[in-house]
């Protein structure tokens, strides 16, 4: 959606590597935001972002108006499966449906066989994935690590919305993340590892969505509390939202 970072560039490079071209698409899209969500002010600077794609060696750079994306309007939507439904799909009602729209217009129009995207918004890959397999999209998904900062905060667009104070208080997703991860390791119940993740935001006064550890792929309660699993956080802090993951890998032991 823009306001692009080393995350997006990452992407870039990897489907240069991999690919003939690359086709970078840059639109803010209504259909994911809610009625009391950042969509006026979400940031928006399509000439430094064409600067960086340039720099990377994009030639192709697909910037619809809303019109074009939707020109029979915006009301029309992808059904979406179980796995949109919990966490940002409980926390923003209809916001997947929007995504998956917007991704199978983008689909239909940019004829590419390799789609990036980054492991941050870990639902919104598996949403994704469920979309090409249930649609029989002709396209591999590709879904890269996250690209963090010095001190490990996942690179996101809304990070620029952040104070000083509160860029300080956001490292609290990551030491939350830690903190689960080692004791997943160490064998304890899930409970007591996602009980980590959320005191860790509460410390550094982060007010916390969720923190769960589950299924990485069809995001529900482990069957198997040895995993794999994926750790999952959402954290506000004012107004911003942030997000971020960790995956676990199976363990020799564990308690549900």
């Amino acid at each position: 959606m823009g306001a692009l970072h080393a995350g997006h560039a990452s992407l870039v490079e990897a489907a240069a590597r991999a690919g003939d071209d690359v086709v970078v698409s840059i639109f803010v899209n209504p259909t994911q935001f809610g009625p009391h969500e950042d969509f006026t002010r979400y940031p928006r600077p399509l000439s430094a972002d064409i600067g960086m794609l340039e720099g990377l060696g994009v030639r192709w750079v697909f910037t619809p108006d809303v019109e074009a994306m939707y020109p029979l309007g915006t009301e029309h939507r992808v059904t979406v499966g179980r796995a949109a439904e919990p966490f940002e799909g409980a926390m923003r009602p209809g916001h997947f449906a929007g995504v998956a729209t917007v991704v199978q217009r983008l689909f239909e129009i940019v004829p590419a066989d390799i789609a990036y995207f980054g492991a941050k918004d870990w639902q919104q890959t598996v949403v994704v994935r469920q979309l090409v397999r249930d649609a029989g999209i002709p396209i591999e998904v590709v879904v890269l690590p996250t690209v963090r900062d010095a001190d490990g905060l996942a690179l996101s667009s809304r990070n620029a919305y952040l104070t000083p104070g509160q860029r300080t208080q956001a490292v609290a997703l990551v030491e939350g993340l830690a903190a689960a991860a080692a004791r997943w390791h160490a064998g304890a119940p899930i409970t007591v590892a996602e009980q980590d993740l959320r005191a860790a935001l509460a410390r550094r006064d982060v007010a916390c969505d969720y923190a769960a550890i589950v299924d990485p792929e069809s995001l529900e309660p482990l069957i198997d509390p040895r995993g794999p699993a994926i750790a999952l956080v959402a954290g506000r802090l004012g107004t911003t939202r942030l997000l971020d993951n960790r995956h676990l890998p199976p363990r020799a032991s564990g308690s549900p």
